[in-house]
């Protein structure tokens, strides 16, 4: 077994005023190379767990490594580490795609021809190299969807949060993303990946687990998971199986 990229032990959230937990007493871990998959229903909480792994939002109990470093004595050190592509695009729509990734990149320390060398390379790998010059502002979904994810990766980081990253994108633009996503992760970054695409996690993921009211109620390959669910011929299948039909619409 790999070792492990992400360690989480009794891991909680309750937000102010909140009558429940978003994030339960969760344990899990990712290992080292894999796309891990981070399923569920609206409102299980996968959003609020990415965001205390990146970081952005404090646990209200319980604590996680990443690469072995203490969220609570080492975040510098992992924020150094990690690369975040929100589900919300996190990008000016006033400035063109190189302004952007120029931008993210000082933010991550790089600069100089180094920086400008890596946002023409990776413009061009994602078919972006003849907009370089143009305002986001006036880009499709799938374009920004592709700058969107650069912004996250310009600093190579070892490990990616990804939110939902083809929500809303033409099919050549998923394509581009997930087969970026797959050399990324061959060249040695572990990912971990939300989305309510279950079939694209189903060929994507390494492992996944499967969240409900905060808390991991299956976990295993994707095959191991419809293998062990009654009738199951795909993903979906499990997904509608252990977290019901019912709709899940959260204000």
């Amino acid at each position: 077994m790999n070792d492990e990229v992400i360690r989480i032990e009794g891991l909680s959230k309750k937000y102010k005023d909140s009558d429940y937990y978003s994030v339960k007493n969760l344990n899990l871990s990712v290992f080292e190379g894999e796309i891990f998959g981070l399923l569920g229903p609206n409102g299980a909480g996968k959003t609020t767990l990415i965001s205390m792994l990146c970081g952005l939002i404090k646990p209200s109990s319980g604590g996680f490594t990443i690469r072995g470093k203490n969220y609570a004595q080492q975040g510098m050190a992992i924020r150094q580490l990690i690369g975040v592509v929100p589900q919300e695009y996190a990008l000016y729509p006033s400035l063109t795609a190189t302004e952007n990734l120029m931008y993210f990149g000082a933010m991550y320390g790089l600069k100089g021809k180094q920086l400008e060398r890596l946002v023409q390379q990776y413009l061009d790998k994602m078919g972006l190299l003849k907009f370089a010059h143009k305002r986001v502002g006036n880009f499709s979904g799938g374009m920004k969807r592709r700058v969107n994810l650069l912004a996250g990766i310009l600093h190579g980081p070892k490990v990616l949060f990804l939110d939902e990253p083809t929500v809303g994108v033409d099919v050549q633009s998923k394509n581009a993303i997930l087969s970026f996503l797959k050399e990324q992760n061959a060249a040695g970054t572990s990912i971990v990946y939300t989305s309510h695409h279950l079939i694209e996690a189903q060929e994507l993921c390494d492992r996944i687990a499967i969240l409900e009211s905060g808390q991991v109620i299956a976990h295993g390959t994707p095959q191991e998971l419809i293998d062990k669910t009654l009738e199951a011929r795909n993903l979906e299948d499990v997904f509608i199986t252990l977290t019901g039909r019912g709709l899940r619409d959260v204000v």
